[in-house]
C-alpha cells in the first residue's frame, strides 16, 4: 500500500482500484488493520511517511528511485525529523546538511524515536544547510551508506514500530538525493513535512480509532452480563466511535484536497488519540482490577492507544493547531467533503 499506480499495478476490489496514495484510501485500510493489531500495521514493510514526502517534495527521477524499489521488493522506511531534547521541532533542529562541491550533502547529526530506522533500508532524513526556515530541507538515503547506524529503543506499546535511534557521521549524499532540488527554497523543507504531516495526520487518527474498536469489541465478546449503566456506557462509546470515523474521513477528504489545510487532520488526531485512552480505560474496568494481568490482549490495546497520542504530534500541538486555525476563521464545522470511496467494512 502507497506505490503509485506508475510503479505497480493497483489492488481491484470490484469495480475500483486502489493503490493507498490517498489519505481516504490510508484510513479505511488502516482502521480495519488496527482493529485486528496495530502492531502488525505499523511494523510492516511500506514507503508509509517516507512515501508521501517523496511523493510531496521529489522529482520524477527521485520518485522513480524510491518507489521502484519499493516495487521490486518489500523494504522498512523511515522518515527521520525528531531530535534528542528538541521533538519535532523543526526550528531548533541541529542535524546538518554541509553542501558538498558536486552539489550534494554531508550529513552530521542524529535523530530520536524513529519508526522503524533499526531495520529500515531507505530513509527520507532532514536537517537544515543554514539558520532560518528556509534553510530546512530533506534527502533519501540507503541505511547501507557509510556512516549511517541506528539502534532499537526499548518501548511497552506499539513494539511493532520498533521506534529507534539514528546516529549520522558525515553520510555522503549524492545531488539526485536531495529533495526537493527543482522547487523553491520556500517548498523544500518545512513546508514538504507540514504536508506529509497534515496527509498522515488522519492515518494515525484511524489507527487509534481501530483500537478503541477492538477494545469496544473485546468487551462485546467478553463480557455478557452487563448492567443497565454498563451497557450505556459502551452505547456512549460506540457513538464515539461512529463520530471518529466520520471526522476521520471527512478530514482524510479535505486533506486530499487541499494538503497545505490541516486544521481537520488536527482535530481528527486529537479526537482518535483521546478516544482509544478512553476506549482502553474504559474497556479494562469491565474487568476488574486484574483486568490487564488477567486479559493480556486488553493490556496490549491499552498500552497501544497510549502510543498513539505522541505519533505525528502530541495533543498539545494539535490544539495549537486547531487556535491557528480558529484565529484566521479557518475552522467551520460544516467544512470537509463527503468521502466518494467506497463503504468501509462495517463495526
Amino acid at each position: 500500500m502507497g506505490v503509485p499506480a506508475a510503479y505497480r499495478t493497483p489492488d481491484r476490489i470490484g469495480p475500483y482500484t486502489f493503490d493507498g496514495t490517498t489519505a481516504l484510501e490510508r484510513v479505511i485500510v488502516m482502521e480495519e488493520l488496527a482493529a485486528a493489531d496495530a502492531g502488525v500495521l505499523v511494523a510492516s514493510p511500506g514507503p508509509l511517511l517516507a512515501g508521501v514526502l517523496v511523493q510531496v517534495l521529489g522529482d520524477e527521477r527521485q520518485q522513480a528511485w524510491f518507489y521502484e524499489r519499493m516495487a521490486a521488493q518489500q523494504l522498512w522506511t523511515c522518515f527521520a525529523l525528531t531530535e534528542p531534547g528538541r521533538g519535532s521541532d523543526a526550528a531548533s533542529m541541529l542535524t546538518s546538511f554541509t553542501p558538498a562541491p558536486d552539489g550534494g550533502v554531508t550529513v552530521e547529526g542524529e535523530k530520536r524515536y524513529i519508526g522503524n530506522a533499526a531495520r529500515a533500508q531507505l530513509a527520507v532524513v532532514f536537517g537544515r544547510t543554514a539558520p532560518g526556515p528556509f534553510g530546512i530541507g530533506a534527502v533519501m538515503l540507503d541505511t547501507t551508506a557509510p556512516g549511517f547506524t541506528a539502534h532499537r529503543i526499548p518501548t511497552i506499546g506499539l513494539r511493532g514500530l520498533m521506534l529507534s535511534a539514528i546516529r549520522l557521521d558525515g553520510v555522503a549524499i549524492p545531488p539526485e538525493q536531495v529533495l526537493g532540488r527543482h522547487l523553491s527554497p520556500s517548498r523544500r523543507g518545512m513546508w514538504g513535512f507540514i504536508r506529509t504531516f497534515n496527509l498522515l495526520r488522519p492515518a494515525v487518527a484511524a489507527i487509534a480509532l481501530g483500537i478503541a474498536r477492538a477494545a469496544w469489541r473485546y468487551v462485546n465478546d467478553n463480557r455478557r452480563d452487563l448492567t443497565a449503566s454498563e451497557r450505556h456506557d459502551l452505547d456512549r462509546l460506540r457513538c464515539r466511535l461512529d463520530g471518529t470515523r466520520r471526522l476521520v474521513t471527512l478530514a482524510a477528504s479535505a486533506v486530499d484536497e487541499r494538503p497545505e489545510d490541516g486544521h481537520l487532520a488536527s482535530a481528527a488526531k486529537l479526537s482518535g488519540a483521546r478516544l482509544a485512552i478512553d476506549a482502553t480505560t474504559l474497556a479494562c474496568s469491565y474487568f476488574g482490577p486484574g483486568a490487564r494481568l488477567e486479559h493480556p490482549l486488553l493490556d496490549k490495546l491499552a498500552r497501544d492507544a497510549r502510543a498513539t497520542e505522541f505519533l505525528e504530534g502530541t495533543s498539545h500541538m494539535q490544539l495549537l493547531n486547531l487556535a491557528h486555525a480558529t484565529v484566521a476563521g479557518r475552522l467551520d464545522p460544516r467544512c470537509g467533503s463527503e468521502p466518494t470511496s467506497p463503504a468501509r467494512a462495517p463495526a
